[in-house]
């Protein structure tokens, strides 16, 4: 195991840092954190059409972002609808894991991507809000697939982190309550359990000398999941999908960071939903951290994740997962 040369050359920048919460709440370590974000020699993106809507939800108003490629025709072409991530209390459209991977995807997959935000678990909101809230993104992207380019049976959905715990837990509710699922799911280091399953001691050696506010210890998960639960019941699995029914879920390809604390909720899902039946492909990417697609398409590893994840929503009208584009003839 060995992280990337440009992500370990980074480390510096952040090092002696406490958690990624206690960072954000931080003014005076802000400058520190947006220089570690910042990548000034990151590749001009895919040129893309964009355009914001504001689209009626159950709690009000949610922004949605609309990349459709520039070349013509049209459509129909696949869509995926994504969901960023942030812990559930920060992030929106504008983000890296957000903007930069629904620019990629677009670009590379020839697909109408639209990026759905949510109401943050902050200020006394909590579940089920963000959740209803990309229940009703998807919902719309459904419902006038059509009229945005996109052919209903090729509509993929996926996102990260806590994006990808809310685009999974849409899609059961979907199953449940309207009868439908899309083409395929994709969940980027994803995080299903209420309560972290243990890491394997060989990862939890190979991570103990990362810088403290790129890990998600399992002493962080509770405070993360009680601040988007709010004592809300989640008796369905919707809030955490680990915990839920998954026979008849549709094709799903997880994208797991190698240094990533929460891995181990990722692999557990895999395993479990393959015991459900429902097919599966599981990708580790190696050399890189927690939250990867915030980093540019220069880095190497970044670039073949974009690539799979393109071509699963490429192929998603034939029902199954597409194979790793290092692996074709």
């Amino acid at each position: 195991m060995t992280l990337h040369p440009s992500i370990s050359a980074r480390l510096s920048l952040i090092e002696g840092l406490p958690s990624w919460r206690e960072t954000l709440a931080d003014p005076a370590v802000q400058p520190r954190l947006q220089e570690y974000r910042t990548w000034k020699a990151a590749p001009a993106l895919p040129s893309v059409e964009t355009g914001d809507e504001s689209i009626p939800g159950p709690h009000g108003p949610i922004a949605v972002r609309v990349y459709r490629p520039p070349s013509a025709p049209r459509g129909p072409r696949p869509g995926l609808v994504w969901v960023h991530g942030g812990g559930w209390v920060f992030g929106d459209l504008d983000m890296h894991e957000a903007d930069w991977t629904a620019r990629e995807v677009c670009a590379r997959a020839d697909a109408v991507v639209v990026s759905v935000d949510y109401r943050l678990a902050v200020d006394g909101v909590t579940y089920p809000v963000p959740h209803d809230d990309v229940v009703a993104g998807v919902r719309w992207v459904r419902d006038i697939a059509a009229e945005l380019g996109i052919e209903p049976a090729r509509i993929t959905v996926g996102g990260a982190s806590a994006g990808a715990n809310l685009a999974a837990g849409a899609v059961l509710r979907l199953r449940d309550d309207d009868n439908w699922l899309p083409a395929t799911l994709v969940l980027a280091y994803a995080t299903m359990h209420s309560v972290s399953p243990p890491l394997a001691p060989a990862l939890a050696e190979a991570f103990a000398p990362l810088p403290r506010m790129v890990r998600i210890l399992p002493e962080d998960v509770p405070q993360m999941t009680a601040n988007y639960l709010g004592g809300t019941p989640d008796p369905h699995g919707y809030a955490f999908p680990a915990s839920a029914v998954l026979d008849g879920l549709c094709p799903t390809l997880l994208l797991d960071a190698e240094y990533d604390d929460l891995r181990a909720s990722s692999e557990a899902f895999a395993a479990a939903l393959a015991k459900s039946g429902v097919p599966v492909r599981h990708v580790t990417v190696p050399g890189v951290l927690h939250g990867f697609l915030n980093l540019p398409s220069s880095v190497e590893p970044v670039d073949h994740a974009l690539a799979v994840l393109a071509d699963t929503v490429t192929t998603a009208h034939a029902g199954e997962l597409a194979p790793d584009p290092g692996e074709r003839g």
